[in-house]
């Protein structure tokens, strides 16, 4: 079977539940706090509750951050193929969460940018494996080596792309090195029309479509109200399941992690983003990041919504 292998950060989320964004020197007082493992994290864990095989190449520090990390994925079976970063505790991602759900957030830098070629070559991917690729690894420390290691890749092994809000912002070289090397593309809206200029999901899947590869897929969502899946040139509308959101962090990686997981499975690409529509939709209703549903709760979902 192939696996979804994570080459990102998995941080620490601090989370607090605040009545609102303070004004600039002002306090907010918070009703609720919690740590979790998330990040790459997040879409290892949706991976891995859907039956497919999950592996993180990411670096994680020693310290109480990087136990929580490596506590989480080992719960749930997903393996850490890197080797502990000695002397470095991993970071944490300080999140900010306001009644309508909306998320803010402040990240610090830690173990998790001590990545090496040999360590991300750890994961040994191979033909049909999914790798996937955050946008934030494409600056600092990070990239470099995250780029020489894709580039000694076989092309049989499938580069999966998740742009993130600094995906467009990166300087042009960069951004068309990785597209070359980008079979599957997954973005939201937002993301995806920062780099095109288009709005709305079909338009944007075309145009992130012509460039990449022809045989490269592209799938582009919008929160409740689903997604779309392009493939060659053809693209297909998933409507979405819209709930009454309580926690939105990580519903995108959620997402994300299921999609992928139908796809090692051996699911077709307009099946898996359904089955992921409906997973993000359960997520939202849940607190904590990496609250994704296993496999059965999404076929119950289904059924309940579609009969």
């Amino acid at each position: 079977m192939p696996r979804v292998i994570h080459t990102a950060q998995a941080l620490v989320d601090v989370v607090v539940e605040i009545p609102g964004l303070p004004r600039r020197g002002q306090n907010a007082m918070a009703s609720s706090f919690a740590r979790y493992a998330a990040s790459a994290v997040n879409v290892l864990l949706a991976t891995a509750r859907q039956g497919a095989q999950a592996v993180h190449a990411g670096s994680i520090g020693t310290g109480p951050h990087g136990d929580l990390i490596r506590e989480a994925l080992a719960a749930e079976g997903v393996a850490a193929s890197a080797p502990p970063v000695s002397g470095q505790d991993t970071g944490i991602c300080f999140v900010m969460v306001e009644p309508s759900a909306e998320r803010t957030f402040v990240t610090t830098l830690g173990a998790e940018r001590q990545i090496t070629v040999e360590s991300l070559a750890s994961s040994a991917p191979e033909p049909g494996d999914l790798v996937c690729v955050s946008g934030y690894s494409l600056v600092g420390s990070t990239r470099d080596p995250l780029m020489a290691w894709l580039d000694g890749l076989s092309e049989e092994v499938q580069v999966v792309l998740d742009p993130g809000a600094i995906f467009a912002g990166l300087p042009a070289p960069l951004r068309e090195r990785m597209l070359r090397r980008t079979t599957v593309w997954t973005s939201n809206a937002e993301e995806a029309t920062q780099l095109t200029g288009w709005t709305g999901m079909a338009d944007t899947a075309t145009a992130i479509a012509t460039r990449l590869d022809p045989q490269a897929v592209v799938i582009v969502r919008d929160g409740p109200r689903g997604c779309v899946v392009r493939e060659g040139e053809h693209t297909t509308y998933l409507a979405g399941f819209p709930q009454t959101p309580l926690d939105t962090n990580g519903a995108g990686d959620c997402h994300t992690g299921i999609l992928l997981a139908e796809r090692a499975l051996g699911t077709g690409w307009g099946k898996a983003a359904r089955r992921a529509n409906a997973g993000a939709a359960i997520k939202v209703t849940r607190r904590g990041p990496s609250s994704a549903p296993t496999r059965a709760e999404i076929d119950d979902f289904l059924r309940a919504q579609l009969g």
